[in-house]
């Protein structure tokens, strides 16, 4: 029997089958987990399972002296010091996959709520303002036949294009570090460097992976080649937009809206960025579906014990 540390509640259904055959420990606060915390659950562990948000830095691992296994609750790694883990020999994996249509659905949602001003005339309702129909009143964009820019062409971005273009009928444009003829061939996707997918699309969509090549790929330049009526969605990493550049480019209106899950400082998400109009911002939920979050969890899991039972686990990372 192994001890393993659990850094917030996570589904029973990932839980329930550690139980049976391990001693459990689970971070009970509903609150994101500080480092000293992080440090006196996980050191005498030999199985950890994180959330994205969980800094296991180079000072976590060194005093986790049992620890064999850190198995992310999420398709990201990024919170994790990947060369202290490998030097000290410690697996660590993840759950790809399993998120790809849910986040998808939260990119084409937030779409949408940022074409057709959905969270602002909601709002405007509420405060009792409404007072019938009105030729002009929130006038947004249309996405029939529109054009898609997606930023990484990987699972969520693929499964981001067959909706758009199987039930919009949208025109797909993207950019990714290599071509992809079955993805070209299967949706009519057409292959462009950044700058140009930046100017002719309508709709922008983020899907890369944090990188020291992807941090502010959309900056102050990125955001002036986008049209008045561009609408920008992340899903993606926070800080692959900057946010100071993105704030002031809404102030400007020199874009049309902007829908985020993801931010820079996250928690941490600028006043400015909130008292906007035109933007809608969800507190990071691209993959929380029941079904999804229950299938992160049991993968999270079998990772987990995959490692302590001396396997090789489905989704390794190191």
């Amino acid at each position: 029997m192994s001890r393993i540390f659990i850094t917030r509640r996570i589904p029973e259904a990932g839980i329930a089958p550690l139980r049976e055959r391990h001693e459990i420990t689970v971070f009970e606060h509903d609150r994101q987990i500080r480092k000293d915390e992080l440090i006196a659950g996980a050191r005498d562990s030999e199985g950890l399972i994180c959330l994205l948000s969980d800094p296991v830095d180079a000072d976590v691992i060194a005093a986790s002296t049992r620890l064999r296994c850190i198995s992310s609750y999420a398709v990201g790694y990024n919170n994790i010091d990947i060369a202290a883990a490998k030097a000290r020999g410690i697996a660590v994996t993840n759950t790809p996959g399993v998120l790809t249509e849910a986040t998808a659905d939260i990119a084409f949602a937030l779409m949408i709520a940022c074409a057709r001003r959905i969270v602002e005339s909601d709002a405007w309702l509420r405060q009792g303002k409404f007072e019938g129909w009105a030729p002009k009143l929130f006038l947004g964009q249309d996405l029939m036949g529109r054009t898609l820019g997606i930023i990484g062409a990987g699972r969520i971005g693929r499964a981001l294009a067959r909706k758009a273009a199987g039930g919009f009928a949208m025109r797909i444009l993207y950019h990714n570090r290599t071509r992809s003829e079955e993805f070209e061939s299967e949706r009519g996707a057409v292959y462009t460097d950044l700058d140009a997918l930046l100017r002719e699309s309508d709709f922008i969509s983020i899907h890369v992976p944090l990188t020291p090549e992807t941090r502010h790929m959309i900056d102050a330049r990125a955001l002036s080649l986008m049209k008045p009526s561009a609408v920008l969605v992340n899903t993606a990493r926070g800080p692959v937009v900057d946010e100071t550049a993105l704030i002031a480019t809404l102030r400007e209106q020199r874009i049309f809206a902007a829908g985020f899950d993801v931010y820079e400082e996250e928690p941490t998400i600028p006043k400015e960025l909130i008292a906007l109009p035109n933007t809608v911002l969800l507190p990071h939920i691209g993959s929380a579906s029941i079904e999804t979050r229950d299938r992160m969890a049991v993968m999270a899991a079998e990772n987990l014990m995959a490692v302590l039972d001396g396997r090789e686990p489905a989704h390794r990372v190191i």
